[in-house]
Formats: C-alpha cells, sequence, structure tokens
C-alpha cells in the first residue's frame, strides 16, 4: 500500500459542532488536498483511473479533497485525512473481479416446470364442476 501523506496539502479550519469556547477558538478541522495529475507516485493510467472513479469527489482545479473533523486535536484529524486519502486512492485502484456466468442446471429447471404444473393443478381444481365439461 503506498502513502500518499507526502503529497498531500493540508489547510487547517475550525470545525462544527459541540465544544464550546474550543469549537470557536481552535482551529482543529483539517482539510486535505491532493493534486492527482501533480503526483509523482502514480503513473498516467492511473491518475485517469482516479479522475473517472473519483470524479464527484474532485474539484473543479483537480484537487481530491477531504475533510476532516471527528477528533478534538489537529494532529489526530490530520492523520484521518490521510488514512481516508489513502483508502480512497487504493479502493479507486483496485480491480473488479470478472463476474463469470453460470447456467442453471437441469435439475433447478426440471423443479421450476414441476411447481409450475402443481400450481395449475391446483387452480384447475378450484373451478366449479359442470356435468357437461367431463
Amino acid at each position: 500500500m503506498t502513502d500518499f501523506s507526502k503529497e498531500i496539502i493540508f489547510q487547517t479550519t475550525r470545525s462544527g459542532g459541540k465544544g464550546g469556547q474550543n469549537v470557536n477558538k481552535v482551529e482543529t478541522a483539517v482539510i486535505a488536498s491532493f493534486h492527482i495529475d501533480s503526483s509523482l507516485l502514480l503513473k498516467e493510467d492511473q491518475k485517469n483511473l482516479l479522475k473517472e472513479k473519483l470524479s464527484n469527489r474532485i474539484n473543479s482545479e483537480g484537487y481530491l479533497q477531504i475533510k476532516s473533523q471527528t477528533y478534538r486535536t489537529q494532529l489526530q484529524n490530520k492523520e484521518e485525512a490521510i488514512q481516508k486519502i489513502n483508502e480512497l486512492i487504493q479502493n479507486a485502484l483496485k480491480k473488479k473481479k470478472l463476474r463469470i456466468a453460470t447456467k442453471i442446471s437441469k435439475a433447478v429447471k426440471q423443479k421450476r416446470i414441476d411447481s409450475k404444473k402443481k400450481k395449475s393443478v391446483i387452480k384447475s381444481d378450484r373451478k366449479k364442476f359442470r356435468p357437461g365439461d367431463y
């Protein structure tokens, strides 16, 4: 697993939510930005794949941005942001397993037909008996 922390740009802001005076004074929230095009750790095809898969998280300048404000310290939020970006990139670069098409077995087909026949017999038995129908 590659660590992209050296290429991440950090920006701090005041986080919202509970915390009283601490929230109003201290900039504990961290916004981590990773510029995909200028990355030295990624190949060109990987960059294109990231842009395609993470397009909803990439802004107009080409930065992948993550905000972390879970913890009350800036350092913990910074570590969480790094972890989030690393996970996002690793998951986007994973190749999906190809689905192998399987055939329906003869036994399953026969079971389906038998159940349909059984259901039709049940429904036909519900009909009223008329003397001239036999």
